[in-house]
Protein backbone atom coordinates (compact mmCIF):
# COMPACT_ATOMS: atom_id res chain seq x y z
CA UNK A 1 0.00 0.00 0.00
CA UNK A 2 1.40 3.34 -1.01
CA UNK A 3 1.00 6.94 -0.05
CA UNK A 4 -0.52 9.00 -2.81
CA UNK A 5 0.81 12.19 -4.40
CA UNK A 6 -0.22 15.57 -3.05
CA UNK A 7 -3.72 16.35 -4.29
CA UNK A 8 -5.66 19.57 -4.62
CA UNK A 9 -8.73 18.91 -2.46
CA UNK A 10 -10.87 21.87 -3.52
CA UNK A 11 -14.25 22.40 -1.89
CA UNK A 12 -17.07 23.35 -4.26
CA UNK A 13 -19.05 25.46 -1.77
CA UNK A 14 -22.27 23.54 -2.44
CA UNK A 15 -24.17 22.27 0.60
CA UNK A 16 -23.03 21.00 4.02
CA UNK A 17 -19.30 20.94 4.66
CA UNK A 18 -19.14 17.18 5.21
CA UNK A 19 -20.65 16.60 1.74
CA UNK A 20 -18.20 19.07 0.18
CA UNK A 21 -15.31 17.23 1.84
CA UNK A 22 -16.73 13.89 0.72
CA UNK A 23 -16.91 15.06 -2.90
CA UNK A 24 -13.44 16.61 -2.77
CA UNK A 25 -11.89 13.33 -1.59
CA UNK A 26 -14.03 11.15 -3.88
CA UNK A 27 -13.20 13.05 -7.07
CA UNK A 28 -9.56 11.88 -7.47
CA UNK A 29 -10.60 8.33 -6.53
CA UNK A 30 -13.35 8.19 -9.16
CA UNK A 31 -11.11 9.78 -11.79
CA UNK A 32 -8.32 7.28 -11.14
CA UNK A 33 -5.89 9.90 -9.87
CA UNK A 34 -5.85 8.12 -6.51
CA UNK A 35 -5.07 4.49 -7.33
CA UNK A 36 -6.37 1.47 -5.37
CA UNK A 37 -4.25 0.95 -2.27
CA UNK A 38 -3.32 4.62 -1.96
CA UNK A 39 -3.22 5.83 1.64
CA UNK A 40 -5.29 8.98 2.22
CA UNK A 41 -4.40 11.75 4.62
CA UNK A 42 -5.15 11.06 8.27
CA UNK A 43 -8.26 12.48 9.94
CA UNK A 44 -6.12 15.08 11.72
CA UNK A 45 -4.48 16.11 8.44
CA UNK A 46 -7.88 16.53 6.82
CA UNK A 47 -9.03 18.50 9.88
CA UNK A 48 -6.16 20.95 9.42
CA UNK A 49 -6.61 21.09 5.65
CA UNK A 50 -10.33 21.85 5.78
CA UNK A 51 -10.23 23.75 9.10
CA UNK A 52 -13.04 21.71 10.59
CA UNK A 53 -13.83 19.22 13.34
CA UNK A 54 -12.95 15.56 13.51
CA UNK A 55 -16.66 14.70 13.54
CA UNK A 56 -17.16 16.42 10.16
CA UNK A 57 -14.15 14.70 8.59
CA UNK A 58 -15.15 11.33 10.04
CA UNK A 59 -18.65 11.67 8.59
CA UNK A 60 -17.27 12.44 5.12
CA UNK A 61 -14.85 9.49 5.25
CA UNK A 62 -17.52 7.11 6.52
CA UNK A 63 -19.73 8.01 3.55
CA UNK A 64 -16.84 7.06 1.25
CA UNK A 65 -16.48 3.76 3.09
CA UNK A 66 -20.22 3.09 2.87
CA UNK A 67 -20.03 3.64 -0.91
CA UNK A 68 -17.14 1.17 -1.18
CA UNK A 69 -14.58 3.76 -2.30
CA UNK A 70 -12.25 3.44 0.69
CA UNK A 71 -11.29 0.96 3.38
CA UNK A 72 -10.80 2.30 6.90
CA UNK A 73 -8.41 0.66 9.36
CA UNK A 74 -8.32 1.85 12.95
CA UNK A 75 -4.53 1.78 13.28
CA UNK A 76 -3.26 1.97 9.72
CA UNK A 77 -5.47 4.71 8.27
CA UNK A 78 -7.77 5.01 5.26
CA UNK A 79 -6.94 3.53 1.85
CA UNK A 80 -8.52 3.67 -1.59
CA UNK A 81 -10.44 0.42 -2.03
CA UNK A 82 -9.14 -2.17 -4.48
CA UNK A 83 -11.07 -3.15 -7.60
CA UNK A 84 -13.72 -0.44 -7.34
CA UNK A 85 -15.07 -1.12 -10.83
CA UNK A 86 -15.77 -4.75 -9.97
CA UNK A 87 -18.37 -3.74 -7.39
CA UNK A 88 -20.88 -2.95 -10.14
CA UNK A 89 -22.73 -5.58 -12.12
CA UNK A 90 -22.27 -3.58 -15.32
CA UNK A 91 -20.27 -0.52 -16.23
CA UNK A 92 -22.00 2.81 -16.70
CA UNK A 93 -21.22 3.75 -20.28
CA UNK A 94 -22.33 6.53 -22.59
CA UNK A 95 -24.80 4.83 -24.93
CA UNK A 96 -23.90 6.99 -27.92
CA UNK A 97 -20.17 6.39 -27.53
CA UNK A 98 -20.76 2.65 -27.16
CA UNK A 99 -22.79 2.50 -30.39
CA UNK A 100 -20.27 4.58 -32.34
CA UNK A 101 -17.40 2.43 -31.02
CA UNK A 102 -19.10 -0.51 -32.75
CA UNK A 103 -18.97 1.34 -36.07
CA UNK A 104 -22.67 2.20 -36.14
CA UNK A 105 -24.45 5.55 -36.37
CA UNK A 106 -26.00 6.85 -33.17
CA UNK A 107 -29.28 8.75 -33.06
CA UNK A 108 -31.11 10.43 -30.19
CA UNK A 109 -34.63 11.84 -29.86
CA UNK A 110 -36.14 13.63 -26.88
CA UNK A 111 -39.77 12.53 -26.53
CA UNK A 112 -40.76 14.22 -23.28
CA UNK A 113 -39.22 16.42 -20.58
CA UNK A 114 -41.09 17.78 -17.58
CA UNK A 115 -40.74 18.55 -13.89
CA UNK A 116 -42.91 16.34 -11.68
CA UNK A 117 -43.54 15.88 -7.97
CA UNK A 118 -42.41 12.58 -6.51
CA UNK A 119 -45.29 10.22 -5.77
CA UNK A 120 -44.91 7.43 -3.21
CA UNK A 121 -43.23 5.06 -5.68
CA UNK A 122 -40.68 7.59 -6.97
CA UNK A 123 -40.03 8.89 -3.46
CA UNK A 124 -39.09 5.38 -2.37
CA UNK A 125 -36.92 4.77 -5.45
CA UNK A 126 -34.92 7.96 -4.92
CA UNK A 127 -35.14 8.10 -1.10
CA UNK A 128 -36.75 11.55 -1.08
CA UNK A 129 -39.91 12.97 0.46
CA UNK A 130 -43.19 12.82 -1.43
CA UNK A 131 -43.63 16.02 -3.39
CA UNK A 132 -39.90 16.50 -4.04
CA UNK A 133 -39.32 17.96 -7.51
CA UNK A 134 -37.94 15.45 -10.00
CA UNK A 135 -36.99 15.95 -13.63
CA UNK A 136 -38.60 13.31 -15.85
CA UNK A 137 -37.04 12.65 -19.25
CA UNK A 138 -38.35 10.20 -21.86
CA UNK A 139 -36.08 9.64 -24.85
CA UNK A 140 -35.23 7.20 -27.62
CA UNK A 141 -31.79 5.95 -28.63
CA UNK A 142 -31.27 4.62 -32.16
CA UNK A 143 -28.64 2.54 -33.91
CA UNK A 144 -28.35 3.06 -37.67
CA UNK A 145 -31.74 4.81 -37.66
CA UNK A 146 -33.43 1.87 -35.92
CA UNK A 147 -34.83 2.24 -32.37
CA UNK A 148 -32.50 0.50 -29.93
CA UNK A 149 -33.93 1.46 -26.55
CA UNK A 150 -36.38 3.70 -24.73
CA UNK A 151 -35.17 5.55 -21.65
CA UNK A 152 -37.49 6.61 -18.81
CA UNK A 153 -35.43 8.64 -16.34
CA UNK A 154 -36.14 10.50 -13.11
CA UNK A 155 -33.45 12.84 -11.76
CA UNK A 156 -33.39 14.00 -8.15
CA UNK A 157 -33.21 17.80 -8.41
CA UNK A 158 -31.86 18.04 -4.86
CA UNK A 159 -28.84 15.92 -5.79
CA UNK A 160 -28.45 17.45 -9.27
CA UNK A 161 -30.14 20.89 -9.34
CA UNK A 162 -28.29 21.95 -12.50
CA UNK A 163 -30.29 19.39 -14.50
CA UNK A 164 -33.21 21.83 -14.48
CA UNK A 165 -31.20 24.14 -16.75
CA UNK A 166 -30.54 21.40 -19.31
CA UNK A 167 -33.01 21.03 -22.22
CA UNK A 168 -31.65 17.59 -23.26
CA UNK A 169 -32.74 18.26 -26.82
CA UNK A 170 -29.35 17.48 -28.37
CA UNK A 171 -27.84 14.94 -25.96
CA UNK A 172 -29.39 12.48 -23.50
CA UNK A 173 -29.44 13.01 -19.74
CA UNK A 174 -27.19 10.01 -19.16
CA UNK A 175 -24.41 11.74 -21.08
CA UNK A 176 -24.80 14.90 -19.00
CA UNK A 177 -24.88 12.95 -15.73
CA UNK A 178 -21.68 11.05 -16.54
CA UNK A 179 -19.93 14.33 -17.34
CA UNK A 180 -21.21 16.32 -14.36
CA UNK A 181 -22.13 14.02 -11.46
CA UNK A 182 -19.38 11.53 -10.52
CA UNK A 183 -21.21 8.39 -9.45
CA UNK A 184 -20.02 6.26 -6.55
CA UNK A 185 -22.48 3.36 -6.63
CA UNK A 186 -24.99 1.83 -9.03
CA UNK A 187 -27.60 -0.90 -8.69
CA UNK A 188 -29.12 -2.77 -11.64
CA UNK A 189 -32.25 -4.90 -11.82
CA UNK A 190 -32.68 -6.82 -15.08
CA UNK A 191 -36.02 -8.36 -16.05
CA UNK A 192 -37.83 -9.75 -19.08
CA UNK A 193 -41.00 -7.81 -19.89
CA UNK A 194 -43.61 -7.59 -22.62
CA UNK A 195 -43.90 -4.37 -24.58
CA UNK A 196 -46.77 -2.10 -23.57
CA UNK A 197 -48.62 -0.35 -26.41
CA UNK A 198 -46.63 2.87 -25.77
CA UNK A 199 -43.27 1.07 -25.62
CA UNK A 200 -44.17 -0.91 -28.74
CA UNK A 201 -44.95 2.29 -30.63
CA UNK A 202 -41.74 4.00 -29.53
CA UNK A 203 -39.58 0.97 -30.36
CA UNK A 204 -41.43 0.16 -33.61
CA UNK A 205 -42.34 -3.34 -32.46
CA UNK A 206 -45.60 -5.15 -31.68
CA UNK A 207 -47.40 -4.80 -28.35
CA UNK A 208 -46.62 -7.84 -26.24
CA UNK A 209 -43.24 -8.48 -27.90
CA UNK A 210 -40.48 -9.65 -25.57
CA UNK A 211 -38.25 -6.88 -24.23
CA UNK A 212 -35.35 -6.57 -21.84
CA UNK A 213 -35.73 -4.04 -19.02
CA UNK A 214 -32.80 -2.64 -17.04
CA UNK A 215 -33.67 -0.58 -13.96
CA UNK A 216 -30.72 1.38 -12.61
CA UNK A 217 -30.34 3.51 -9.51
CA UNK A 218 -27.22 5.65 -9.23
CA UNK A 219 -25.75 7.20 -6.09
CA UNK A 220 -23.26 9.98 -5.32
CA UNK A 221 -22.00 10.56 -1.76
CA UNK A 222 -24.64 8.19 -0.42
CA UNK A 223 -27.40 10.22 -2.09
CA UNK A 224 -29.57 8.78 -4.86
CA UNK A 225 -29.18 10.89 -7.98
CA UNK A 226 -31.25 9.17 -10.65
CA UNK A 227 -33.52 6.21 -11.35
CA UNK A 228 -33.80 5.06 -14.95
CA UNK A 229 -35.56 2.28 -16.83
CA UNK A 230 -33.96 1.24 -20.13
CA UNK A 231 -36.17 -0.94 -22.33
CA UNK A 232 -34.67 -2.84 -25.28
CA UNK A 233 -36.33 -5.05 -27.92
CA UNK A 234 -35.53 -8.58 -26.80
CA UNK A 235 -33.90 -9.57 -30.09
CA UNK A 236 -31.66 -6.51 -30.45
CA UNK A 237 -29.62 -6.39 -27.28
CA UNK A 238 -27.57 -8.49 -24.93
CA UNK A 239 -25.97 -7.60 -21.62
CA UNK A 240 -22.44 -8.66 -20.77
CA UNK A 241 -21.15 -8.55 -17.21
CA UNK A 242 -17.61 -9.29 -16.05
CA UNK A 243 -17.15 -10.55 -12.50
CA UNK A 244 -14.18 -11.27 -10.28
CA UNK A 245 -13.88 -13.04 -6.93
CA UNK A 246 -14.69 -10.81 -3.97
CA UNK A 247 -11.80 -9.34 -2.05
Amino acid sequence: MTAGPALDYTLDGDGPLYRQINRAIAQPILSGQSAPGTRLLSEHEFMRLFKTSRMTVNRALQMLADDGLVKRHRRNGTFVAAQIAEHSVMELKDIGEEIEAQGATYGYQLLERRVVKADAERAEQLAVKKGTLLLFVLCRHCRDDQPLLIEHRYINTIAAPACLDEPFTEAPPGHWLLDNIPWSRAEHIITAVNASPRIARDLDIQAGDACLSVERTTWQDGQRVTFVTLTYPGDKHRLVGTFAPGR
